[in-house]
């Protein structure tokens, strides 16, 4: 996010950074990590994966429902479609 400030400008969406080391602040970053490593267990190389492979964990993962009951791509629908 080296160039958040154009990002911000161009988007008129705001964009927040986390404290160092203070990763109870980082909720959701710490959840979605947790369930990639279900997949890909620490150490893992990615390049031997498929960029059709990777797409489809991806598709599932955002697909999935969470304790908020709406899944990732759900809101990201309804999130695109109000801003339209």
């Amino acid at each position: 996010m080296a160039s958040h400030k154009v990002f911000i400008a161009e988007t008129d969406v705001k964009v927040y950074f986390y404290d160092p080391q203070s990763p109870w602040q980082r909720g959701t970053n710490e959840n979605s990590n947790r369930l990639q490593r279900e997949y890909f267990p620490k150490e893992t190389e990615l390049a031997g994966f498929s960029q059709t492979g990777l797409d489809e964990l991806a598709l599932r993962l955002n697909r999935r429902p969470r304790k908020t009951l709406v899944s990732p791509a759900d809101k990201l629908t309804v999130t695109v479609a109000s801003a339209g």
